[in-house]
């Protein structure tokens, strides 16, 4: 976040306390295929005896919040009168995040060019912590060991509680970043998709918002805000579409040491409690 800076935001985003290291069986010849549905995540391992690990890692991400995520700085996502029940308006996050690591090394695995999909809804109020549920999809291509190396990563980057988090049935994911916005699709935009618009300023470059920490990822290259076209994920009992609403892109660093070296689920806690502290200078 400064060229690397703070804590994230917009897609307000996401997740993954829940996702954890499985046991899963090493066989990249022959991997086993995902079966339908979804499948809660096993405990984590003990991070003692977790691998180093280092991922550089790109972020497409849209949600239901009219502008970039104010959650970052309240610790609520936004009122939604438009789905409001007997004249009471809902809060909630319903994000959709598209994921390729262009550089990651897990122990000895590889992880360049990975995609992985997460959806869910982070709820009405997150300040402590807990998050209502998210979904992870991965490519059929993902071998156990990337899978089980995903899980852990992206617990440490949301170390968070979260009511269910599950991975979903296997599905291609198609991604795409240009100058001019960035679009991804899971199963071909049956399952999810992300279609978004850079927003430029009057000298005609990207809007951009620096100084924000996305989530437990210590550094980042800062925020590109973008119009959302269509944000949607169309698997499960609680489906979502949104246009017009919050969408932005982003890379992110991340690594073992990092985890060590930070206050882990606590330190997130803090941060969306006292949201005023969120954009301290570098």
């Amino acid at each position: 976040m400064s060229s690397f800076a703070r804590f994230p935001i917009v897609g307000c985003v996401m997740l993954a306390c829940g996702a954890f290291l499985g046991g899963c069986a090493v066989n990249e010849t022959n991997p086993p295929k995902a079966k339908p549905g979804a499948v809660a995540l096993a405990p984590a391992a003990a991070a003692e005896t977790s691998p180093k690990w280092n991922v550089t890692i790109d972020n497409i991400e849209a949600c239901s919040c009219p502008a970039f995520c104010q959650c970052y700085f309240t610790g609520q996502p936004a009122l939604h009168e438009a789905h409001a029940k007997e004249g009471d308006a809902m809060r909630y996050c319903r994000f959709s995040n598209a994921f390729r690591i262009t550089r990651g090394q897990y122990g000895q695995e590889k992880l360049d060019g990975l995609a992985f999909w997460m959806a869910g809804d982070l709820g009405g109020d997150f300040s402590k912590g807990q998050m209502d549920w998210a979904v992870l999809h991965f490519e059929p291509s993902a071998t156990p060991p990337q899978r089980a190396a995903v899980e852990a990563i992206v617990k440490a980057i949301f170390p968070l509680k979260w009511n269910s988090f599950t991975t979903g049935a296997d599905a291609k994911i198609e991604w795409n970043r240009t100058a001019d916005g960035a679009a991804a699709r899971l199963n071909g935009g049956k399952s999810g998709e992300i279609v978004l618009q850079q927003v430029k300023g009057d000298d005609g470059k990207p809007a951009r918002i620096d100084h924000v920490k996305f989530w437990a990822a210590p550094r980042n290259n800062g925020f590109l805000v973008m119009k959302n076209d269509i944000e949607a994920y169309r698997e499960g009992a609680k489906p979502f579409e949104y246009r017009g609403s919050n969408g932005f892109f982003t890379t992110i660093e991340m690594s073992s040491a990092d985890v060590k070296t930070a206050a882990g689920a606590n330190a997130v806690r803090e941060m969306l409690a006292r949201a005023g502290d969120c954009c301290a200078p570098q």
